[in-house]
């Protein structure tokens, strides 16, 4: 898993990070009214939710690295 966690302290719940999210790896949670790491496998460690996230509550994990596969193969 690539985003380490978000801070529920500081999550407003504006849904920047889900938003931002070209994977939809983060989803609203309709009971917290906050994100939540809905499909971990799929994060692509772009950091575009962190850098969006108005507050700072999104922590990545450092030093991970996923390689973007190519359709083609190559």
């Amino acid at each position: 898993m690539a985003i380490d966690r978000i801070d529920p302290d500081l999550c407003t719940g504006c849904g920047a990070c889900e938003n931002s999210c070209e994977y939809d790896v983060l989803r609203m949670d309709e009971e917290t009214g906050k994100p939540r790491i809905a499909y971990p496998d799929d994060c692509t460690v772009c950091s575009r939710c962190q850098k969006d996230c108005p507050v700072g509550a999104i922590s990545l994990v450092p030093g991970i690295h996923v390689p973007i596969t190519s359709f083609f193969g190559f």
